[in-house]
């Protein structure tokens, strides 16, 4: 794919990427001018939440040829600036239109009745309901359920920790997950829980330097198991955790495998996955073959929409570690397990 970078016309729209690509298939079934792909806070780069959005709009590219314009946020933008953001891409032809992030919710809920013929993709909201609209959603608690369980199995000092981004519902569901994925295989094990900002503002998923701060004081207070679920930030925690030589589970993407982490990947003990690429995919390709998604998709374990990454051989190799997480994972798909929310 052949990506020049270029400037939206519109003021707050942030720096964008372009491929070649759209117009009409073989079956004349698609017209749009590509995937718009609109990122949250931190970005392409993040080497978690956005970039397993924008490894789905490669996959869709490279198999159907759709192409598309990715869009990354602006420091400190308002609402308006993202219905800026959506309105422009829409007006231009893309097709779907997806806001990467539940912050968009406020302008899909404003862009999408103006645009009826786009489909418009939202991932982590289920509020925005439209007949052009595709809530993409997770069952993150059944993920960070199995990161406890393997947290749990793993320390050597029966003292774990959980860092979230912001203090909001959304990851307040990663940290019931874990803790009840701790508990279940010892309750005695100390959790430490801390959230870095209350709001996204303030740069919760954003800022690597917070999540060191967060992972150092975990460590020092005797953690030696670190899950994030923090966006950028989580960048921090595990290069900390790796400066201590105690393990980091990452999140979103299996961040074993990203190249900005390659120097720490020996610490990350594996990642509770959320498959926000295969939802972008999936989403493009029923836009593509003329069924376009709607109402709420939501993604578990029994569907693959969420899961735990075992790419660290140093994880292959504890093989009791590997059973306990494989029967927890049977367990939730078999119903014996209901993964908490709250």
């Amino acid at each position: 794919m052949t990506i020049s970078v270029i400037a939206l016309a519109a003021v707050g729209c942030g720096e964008s990427s372009k491929s070649a690509g759209g117009g009409e298939t073989e079956s004349g079934k698609y017209s749009g001018k590509g995937i718009g792909l609109a990122y949250d806070i931190g970005g392409r780069g993040d080497q978690s939440f956005n970039d397993a959005a924008y490894a789905g709009f490669e996959r869709a590219d490279k198999e159907f040829g759709m192409g598309g314009r990715d869009v990354q946020p602006s420091d400190g933008e308002s609402d308006a600036d993202k219905v800026q953001r959506l309105e422009e891409l829409a007006k231009a032809g893309y097709d779907p239109v997806i806001g990467v992030g539940y912050i968009y919710a406020p302008a899909i809920k404003e862009v999408a009745p103006k645009y009826p013929d786009t489909t418009f993709g939202i991932i982590d909201d289920e509020t925005v309901k439209a007949d052009n609209v595709a809530d993409l959603v997770f069952h993150e608690e059944q993920a960070s359920y199995l990161a406890g369980v393997a947290a749990a199995e793993t320390t050597k000092k029966n003292h774990v920790g959980f860092i979230g981004g912001v203090d909001i519902p959304l990851i307040h569901k990663f940290e019931a997950g874990f803790k009840q994925g701790v508990q279940s295989v010892d309750p005695k094990i100390k959790i430490e829980s801390q959230y870095l900002t209350e709001t996204p503002q303030e740069g919760g998923f954003s800022s690597p330097d917070k999540g060191k701060e967060a992972a150092s004081g975990q460590i020092e207070s005797g953690a030696d198991v670190i899950y994030h679920a923090a966006g950028l930030s989580g960048q921090g925690v595990i290069s900390e955790a790796a400066a201590n030589k105690v393990w980091a589970i990452g999140v979103d993407s299996d961040q074993y495998k990203q190249s900005a982490l390659a120097k720490y990947k020996d610490y990350i003990l594996g990642s509770a996955l959320k498959n926000i690429g295969g939802a972008v995919y999936d989403l493009a390709k029923s836009v593509h073959e003329g069924k376009p998604l709607s109402g709420v998709v939501r993604g578990d374990l029994e569907s693959g929409g969420v899961g735990f990454a075992d790419s660290n051989p140093k994880y292959k190799a504890m093989t009791d570690v590997v059973a306990a997480v494989d029967k927890a994972k049977q367990d939730i798909i078999d119903g014996k397990v209901t993964v908490k929310t709250q």
